[in-house]
């Protein structure tokens, strides 16, 4: 059994490319996966609604999330219920604010009352971690996203601030903690090693999961004939 395969941790892919994210759905080893906007925009889809019903004619067993754009609470609650008629593995990302810094958290006590499973996301701090998990419903299965790997880019070190998150997310048994945002293979083991719940990654990351116990002499020896094929295919000389 490799190291991918004992992981505790549940890796969801993270992307909007329909050909990649049935690839990664077919994976024994991807149990749900995400999108947002922002990766829907880079992959060129045009029509959420019709990219998002189509997806989901083939993926059906495993989480899917999506995300709504609006940034007023009642499209957004409108936007919300809409997606989640969408299939019974649906979330629906709820931004924890909008965008002038208004929390959403009353939105997601009426989105989870009604059964709406919830994936509070684009959360960054402990107090956000902490108001996320007391607006969900103990009943009703819900994600609570915290973007890691964006906290990391500011040269802060996530992992003790995930492992707090992990501890908060103890008072509902239904809710799931999300190390999203990965930046680096590492990251999925940092993950595993604090019980996180899930941890999200796109596809650059996937791709490097065959390096997982790979040899690191020969990893040296293949990146020195890297470097010498590539000097070589340039036709460098000095």
């Amino acid at each position: 059994m490799s190291r991918i395969e004992r992981l505790n941790v549940k890796i969801f892919a993270d992307g909007a490319d329909r050909s990649t994210m049935l690839e990664m759905y077919a994976r024994s080893y991807i149990k749900g996966l995400t999108t947002n906007p922002t990766l829907m925009r880079r992959a060129g889809i045009a029509n959420y609604r019709a990219f998002a019903l189509d997806i989901l004619t083939q993926i059906r067993d495993k989480p899917l999330s999506f995300e709504v754009f609006a940034d007023e609470f009642p499209e957004m609650e409108r936007q919300a219920l809409q997606i989640a008629s969408w299939g019974d593995n649906v979330y629906v990302k709820i931004p924890v604010t909008t965008t002038r810094g208004d929390p959403s958290y009353e939105l997601v006590r009426r989105l989870v009352n009604r059964g709406v499973k919830v994936n509070v996301t684009a959360i960054m701090t402990l107090p956000q971690v902490r108001d996320a998990v007391a607006a969900l419903n103990p009943e009703v299965p819900g994600y609570v996203s915290v973007l890691a790997g964006r906290i990391a880019d500011t040269g802060v070190d996530p992992v003790p601030l995930m492992a707090a998150a992990v501890q908060l997310l103890e008072t509902n048994s239904k809710a799931e903690l999300i190390w999203a945002s990965p930046r680096e293979v590492l990251n999925i083991f940092q993950a595993d090693s604090i019980g996180c719940h899930i941890v999200t990654a796109t596809q650059d990351i996937l791709a490097r999961l065959p390096l997982i116990d790979r040899e690191l002499g020969e990893y040296s020896l293949d990146t020195v004939k890297m470097f010498y094929r590539d000097a070589a295919a340039a036709g460098y000389s000095l």
